[in-house]
């Protein structure tokens, strides 16, 4: 096994505009992600993905930062960076969305990559890749609903 990204796409119907602000903005993140996002979705700005009870001391919380912010075609921050370690290749990952039209609809490539540029010893590259793929499986069909739903709302 590679373990050197995580690549999945998917088909939506819904506009890139609309894909576009329901992956960047904490609002609608908490719908399908984390259980709570604190951020601003522009280049530069730092924030959190929280998941389990904020309010509960096992919870988990991640801090972001936004990369890039191209809409409705890109948005890309870092995460999976320790403390005090500014976030850049080697020291996170980094997850993608790009968005392409499709008909009335959007394409959504999704990437996490630089599990082996983080030079973790091969147990733990395998375990957080093994983790984050189960759960990038489990969140991105989240994704895929809460769109259906917003795009069928009255």
């Amino acid at each position: 096994m590679e373990y050197g990204s995580i690549e999945r796409e998917i088909r939506i119907e819904a506009a890139p505009e609309i894909v576009y602000e329901v992956v960047s903005r904490p609002e609608h993140l908490r719908e399908w992600w984390p259980d709570d996002a604190d951020l601003v979705p522009v280049p530069g700005a730092t924030g959190t993905v929280t998941f389990g009870d904020p309010s509960a001391p096992d919870a988990k919380v991640q801090e972001i930062t936004v990369v890039e912010a191209d809409p409705p075609r890109r948005f890309a921050f870092r995460w999976v960076y320790d403390d005090g370690v500014a976030p850049a290749p080697g020291t996170s990952l980094l997850v993608t969305f790009e968005l392409v039209p499709a008909g009335v609809g959007t394409l959504l490539r999704f990437t996490e990559t630089g599990y082996r540029e983080r030079g973790w010893e091969a147990a733990v590259l395998e375990e957080t890749y093994r983790d984050h793929t189960i759960g990038w499986d489990y969140f991105l069909p989240r994704l895929s609903s809460y769109l259906e739903r917003l795009v069928s709302a009255p």
